[in-house]
């Protein structure tokens, strides 16, 4: 049976068909779509309590009530892991939660992460029924994450349904999105997972990269142990293509091995004074803070919290460390970016908790040099103001200097989120990979599969930098490949 007769015969099921008995599409349409409760703003900018506080049951079915149970739900063609969105919604509506999450389970090693931090408006939601008819999509997005908080909150964690082992041992490099998307397909397929980790925590971009108050580690834990329950194998602090090699891990009988390293080295302006002290990457600023602790008083790895602080970037990232730095007792924090606010690609929903968080947007800024004091420490950076012109590559028009339009501006702290390029280790240490111009593990884009046979990739060390939910989906790609193989 093909995906499209299972999804048929599943909404024919009695309990779906009388569901859509129970009230007219035009009334389903008129519910008003559910707005996410929040913490105020004034309060979580200076807390690392988690922003959005979930929905209640009854907002929940409320908000499930707007799904029309499409024929063919078009909201799955958005998803990168396929989640049979119609069924665990209808779940919900019914006010069968646990049902719910075990729909979720079934395609998603993560649902209560990616309710949190997946772009679902660009996604799923964006291809929402609702939106043809002048009306707000249903919030695909929050029933996620209700359904896999509901269950955790009442200690009902279901394990998704295991095949016979098969007794093939597979790694799987890196902890992040990709590589937990990978291992926990291929633990449902039977075979013996075993995930390295180079730092001493599981998750990788999850834990480092992502705020508690976007996403609590907790939450990332929990996820990790169903993961343990299906039978996965972490080993922490390993450096695959140091700590361990692609000949060590055949001689320790690894058949296939999936790379999943990221993308962690960032990118600079170089520009004049990008080295003084006081100018540093997102990455090494959200790392510090949000794995090492360094926000904390008794921290060993302590980093600068500054009072004047600027972002350079528009994406996720840099919202993620401006708010950081608010929190952190910023008096003046700044988001710093060369083109207009339409074309930043951060997520609506994080630039508007940013601006009710006191956060400063100088869009169409672009910095060109930093000044410093005699002890080498920023004190001032140097901007240039741009206006708009024709778009570029990205179909985003492309920011063009305004000649002698100069401002000078006092900071004591500068954060560049401007992007990150692919880990380097494992493309120069397993000979045989292809590698871009760029970095980037070149594969085979319908199996992930690289020039070598028993080796796949997938997330950002094939994609550059990307989304949560496109790593977890070529997670599942290559998943399916390497057990077709």
């Amino acid at each position: 049976m093909d995906n499209k007769e299972y999804l048929k015969e599943e909404r024919n099921e009695p309990w779906r068909e009388e569901l859509r008995k129970s009230m007219k599409n035009k009334d389903r349409v008129a519910i008003p779509r559910v707005k996410m409760p929040e913490l105020d703003a004034t309060y979580r900018s200076r807390s690392y309590d988690e922003v959005n506080l979930g929905l209640s049951l009854e907002q929940a079915v409320q908000e499930a009530k707007r799904c029309l149970d499409c024929p063919d739900p078009s909201c799955m063609s958005g998803c990168p892991v396929g989640v049979n969105i119609p069924k665990f919604v209808k779940n919900i509506e019914r006010n069968e939660i646990l049902e719910a999450a075990k729909a979720l389970k079934e395609t998603s090693a993560l649902p209560a992460v990616c309710g949190r931090v997946c772009p679902q408006e660009k996604q799923c939601e964006s291809q929402c029924i609702h939106l043809k008819m002048k009306s707000e999509s249903v919030a695909i997005g929050h029933l996620e994450r209700f359904a896999a908080d509901y269950e955790r909150e009442k200690g009902s964690i279901s394990v998704p349904q295991l095949a016979a082992s098969n007794g093939i041992k597979i790694a799987v490099a890196g902890s992040g999105p990709a590589g937990l998307s990978f291992a926990g397909d291929m633990a449902k397929y039977g075979y013996d997972v075993t995930v390295f980790e180079a730092l001493h925590e599981i998750g990788g971009v999850l834990k480092y990269g992502i705020p508690e108050f976007r996403l609590p580690n907790s939450i990332v834990d929990v996820e990790i142990n169903i993961l343990q329950k299906m039978g996965v194998k972490f080993i922490t602090n390993c450096i695959v293509g140091k700590t361990i090699s692609y000949e060590d891990l055949h001689e320790q009988g690894f058949k296939g091995i999936f790379v999943a390293t990221g993308a962690g080295l960032p990118n600079f302006m170089n520009i004049p004074g990008e080295n003084l002290s006081g100018v540093l990457s997102s990455n090494e600023y959200l790392t510090r803070i949000n794995l090492m602790g360094a926000n904390r008083e008794d921290t060993e790895t302590p980093v600068f919290f500054g009072k004047k602080v600027a972002i350079i970037g528009g994406g996720n990232t840099a919202m993620d460390s401006v708010r950081t730095a608010r929190r952190l007792g910023a008096d003046k924090a700044m988001i710093v970016y060369r083109r207009s606010e339409e074309e930043m690609p951060a997520r609506l929903e994080e630039v508007k908790h940013a601006k009710e968080e006191g956060i400063i947007f100088l869009t169409l800024h672009n910095p060109i040099e930093y000044i410093g004091d005699e002890k080498g420490r920023i004190k001032q950076m140097v901007l240039q103001k741009m206006e708009l012109g024709e778009p570029d590559a990205s179909g985003r028009r492309r920011p063009v200097e305004i000649p002698g339009a100069i401002e000078t501006l006092d900071v004591d702290l500068v954060i560049v989120a401007i992007g990150v390029s692919p880990n380097p280790l494992i493309p120069s240490t397993f000979s045989g990979l292809n590698v871009s111009k760029w970095g980037t593990i070149i594969v085979n884009q319908d199996s992930l599969q690289t020039d070598l046979s028993d080796v796949y990739a997938g997330g950002d060390i094939v994609r550059g930098g990307a989304t949560v939910i496109l790593a977890m989906g070529d997670g599942r790609k290559a998943a399916a490949a390497m057990h077709k193989k």
